[in-house]
Order: C-alpha cells, then structure tokens, then sequence
C-alpha cells in the first residue's frame, strides 16, 4: 500500500536548504521530524511568490505527481509582498486568484489542500514593538480558507505571539543572527530578519505538525515527536548537488522519482 505524502509549495520560509546555506532552516525541511508513514515532499523554491511558483511551472510538477489521498501545504506572502520583479500579488487580488488554483487544483486530483500562513517577519520598532509587514496576506489567505473551506494552519498568528515574547534580542535565537566568524558559511556574520535556524524553525514545524493532528487532517499515528525535545543536531541538509538537482527537476512536464527521500 502506497504511503501518503505531504507535498509543500511554499517560499524561502519553507524550503530545504543546502549545506552551503546552512544554519539557515525552512519549516519544511523539518517538519518530517515530526511525522511518521507518510513522505514529507519539500517542493517549496526560495524566492517563489503564489504567481511565480505557479507561472515557472512548480504548480504543475505537483499536480502531476500528487496523487488522491495526499495532502498539499500552500504558504506564501514573504515573497508575494515585494513590488517591482513580477512576483508581486494584491492581497484581495491576484494573491487570492493563485492560492485558489492551488486548492482547485488538488482537489481535482483527489488530493487535500491545507493554507498555511506564513510565520511573521522580525521586525521591531526603537521602543520594542513588534511591526508586522506581511500586512493583509494572512487576512486574505484566512478569507480565501473559509470561502473554500480549505483547513487554515495560522501559523502567522502562532509566530507573532512568540516573537512578541521573546523580544527584540530572544528572536535573534530563533533567526539567522550570527556574529562574524561565528559560522563558515557566513564569515562576515549576518543579520537575517525573515529566514530561521534550526530552533526557530523546528518549532514552527512543530506547530504546524501538532495543528495537523489537531484539526484531523491526518490520524493520530502519523505524527510523532510532538512533545519531545528536538536539538538542531537533529537537521538535515541537503549535499548541494542534490539540491540543484531538484530545482531542476522539479518542474511541469518532468516525471517524479519513483522513490524520493524525506525531507526533500
């Protein structure tokens, strides 16, 4: 009998990452750490809004190869906010225009959408309040969910909450905050307000996982670890040639690997 399989369609904040850019962590890349009989397939593509994943073909290559039973996870809006590079979406607008061929689309292969909302940028003002730029995005996916009655993950809602708590200076734990020569893929250190590490992003995965199981959209077996300590020893990279090699691949009109790996 053929496993059930997770596919993600998504942005930077759900993909798998190589080596070459590790500590930096997708939820995606994560979240089969916390599910069990059934094949996480990570097909989210850094720097894809819900127009450019679904225009560049990575729409298609999911329709192709998903099949009645599995699930689809759809999360954009980090990318879908940025003007000027043809990737840009109106909330109430075209955002929601693509989000629906996303849920029409699987829905016609048998197979089940689920929306999840993008977790929240870092960004705090001088007195340490948190902002939140995604703006109308999680309003307009929460919309679209209920017009289609399509289950709603708010993991936007979920992450304000804990970047609020840990403040200006907890977040940079969650984040990709390194100090020069802290890490040899960054030797100059970075400050990234937008992609995780390995906690942050752990944790977002567990949250999605728990509300999976919670909301029944897949039976209580097939989740595992939900309370269990998770270090980020426990992530995995993928060798940079393997990476490249699903960004090629993995675009309509090409044909699924007849057995793909977890956390890909």
């Amino acid at each position: 009998m053929r496993h059930k399989r997770i596919f993600l369609a998504g942005d930077s904040s759900v993909t798998s990452r190589p080596r070459s850019m590790a500590p930096m962590v997708g939820w995606g890349q994560v979240l089969q750490l916390f599910v069990q009989g059934a094949e996480v397939v990570n097909a989210a593509r850094a720097g894809s809004s819900s127009r450019s994943f679904l225009e560049r073909g990575r729409l298609a290559w999911i329709l192709e190869n998903i099949a009645p039973g599995d699930l689809l996870l759809v999360s954009f809006g980090l990318i879908d906010m940025k003007p000027g590079d043809g990737r840009f979406t109106e909330p109430f607008g075209d955002y929601q225009f693509f989000l629906r061929q996303y849920a029409l689309g699987v829905r016609e292969r048998g197979a089940h959408p689920v929306f999840v909302t993008s977790h929240e940028r870092r960004v705090f003002d001088e007195h340490g309040n948190m902002r939140r730029p995604l703006g109308l995005y999680p309003a307009a996916m929460r919309e679209l969910a209920t017009g289609l009655s399509v289950p709603l993950i708010d993991l936007n809602e979920w992450s304000v909450g804990w970047w609020r708590q840990a403040g200006p200076e907890g977040t940079k734990d969650l984040f990709l905050y390194l100090d020069p020569g802290e890490h040899p893929n960054y030797p100059d250190g970075i400050a990234d307000n937008t992609h995780l590490r390995g906690h942050g992003a752990v944790e977002c995965a567990r949250f999605i996982a728990g509300d999976m199981c919670a909301k029944g959209l897949l039976t209580p077996e097939y989740f595992r670890n939900l309370d269990a300590r998770i270090p980020e020893t426990a992530v995995e990279f993928l060798d940079d040639h393997v990476f490249e090699q699903l960004t090629k691949e993995r675009v309509g009109g090409r044909t699924a690997p007849a057995e793909s790996g977890a956390l890909l």
